[in-house]
């Protein structure tokens, strides 16, 4: 073997270039399809190709790199496939920052990711390298879509959405800085737009008894699914709301609980919002609701915070005991869980506690 004095009589890029080359032509990091014995699927994150890698990149794809080829010289047949996720904001920005189409600018910075990446000596089974932007890709993901609407599982619905009136779209809440849309700085408003939605209840229970069959998942993994699913087991109850036509249905997890139900709690987004609140508590609570929907979600759902609310002048029935209990709006109850409105059980319940102490409101334990 040859050695070397000095590090100056190593040419690290010929050597380096030589190797790279060699593993490349000799097809090392391709996943053989017919050989079933120890198998090894690794992923990692796709990368938004939005400009060029930085070293946070090759903190990621270096360590993966090197595990991947430790599997291999432990004789596992590896598939570690490379991908790109082009859809969204990230793209479109750059793209009007430096004035050219987005597809033209995507493409660019994905040719020079790979170039990156190779000079970095990393690799992958390059036969398996996607966008989610080129048809070929999303054109399963509509495929998946229309058997979901076929099966009844897909549809349509009003919602409030996070809208950039200097954009003209709508943005996700991570889209959201302060209040304002990251790209423009314009002040994000709230408006109610038909979305698509999908019937995850229907098959919540499929998924959780499926993840029993998945032998080799690790348990975490399979738990942090599981609470990613979410399935509750309740009932819907209906509270009728007094000198209205409208009837407050909420879903509880404790429906023998109801007989301390005490009040109701309203989502800021809720639509009876507006229909049942007095005139003279309307300038109260718009600009509560208004306050709450800047907020963001994520931030509502602080179990930490503060607990605030509006009472809405409206009184809704106790089914169980016959009696009439406020409605208010607080923004700790979110439009997306549930139907978007509580029985606030004060008792049995530390949010509605919380909230009950706040505002002096009746707790009866049951």
């Amino acid at each position: 073997m040859k050695t070397y004095d000095s590090p100056d009589e190593y040419d690290f890029k010929r050597i380096e270039e030589h190797w790279r080359d060699y593993w490349r032509e000799q097809g090392f990091f391709k996943a053989d399809m017919q050989n079933p014995s120890r198998k090894f699927y690794y992923l990692n994150m796709f990368p938004y190709p939005s400009g060029e890698m930085h070293v946070g990149h090759g903190r990621n794809w270096l360590i993966g790199d090197a595990f991947c080829r430790y599997l291999i010289m432990l004789g596992y047949n590896v598939l570690n496939p490379m991908g790109y996720d082009a859809f969204g904001l990230p793209a479109e920005n750059a793209a009007i920052e430096h004035g050219i189409h987005p597809k033209t600018w995507t493409y660019k910075n994905i040719e020079t990711f790979r170039r990156q990446f190779r000079q970095w000596g990393v690799e992958f089974d390059w036969d398996r390298e996607i966008a989610t932007c080129d048809p070929e890709y999303y054109k399963w993901n509509q495929w998946i879509f229309i058997q979901f609407f076929k099966k009844g599982l897909a549809y349509r619905k009003a919602a409030l959405v996070n809208w950039c009136p200097g954009c003209d779209t709508v943005l996700a809440n991570e889209q959201v800085i302060d209040g304002k849309c990251e790209r423009c700085g314009s002040e994000v408003e709230k408006r109610n737009l038909t979305q698509w939605f999908f019937k995850i209840t229907q098959y919540a229970q499929e998924l959780l008894d499926d993840l029993d069959k998945l032998e080799h998942w690790p348990e975490r993994v399979k738990i942090m699914q599981r609470n990613w699913i979410g399935r509750s087991e309740g009932a819907m109850i209906r509270f009728p709301i007094d000198g209205h036509d409208e009837v407050l249905e909420v879903f509880t997890t404790r429906p023998d609980t109801l007989y301390g139900a005490t009040f109701m709690v309203l989502a800021p987004e809720h639509p009876l919002v507006e229909q049942i609140t007095v005139a003279e508590k309307k300038h109260a609570i718009n600009e509560y609701v208004a306050h709450a929907l800047a907020e963001g979600e994520i931030k509502r759902a602080r179990a930490d915070r503060e607990k605030t609310g509006v009472f809405t002048g409206a009184y809704a029935i106790n089914p169980a005991t016959k009696q009439k209990i406020p409605i208010w709006v607080a923004d700790y109850v979110l439009m997306g869980y549930g139907t978007g409105a509580i029985m606030a059980v004060p008792a049995h319940d530390q949010r509605d506690f919380e909230f009950a102490r706040t505002f002096n409101l009746p707790i009866v334990p049951v």
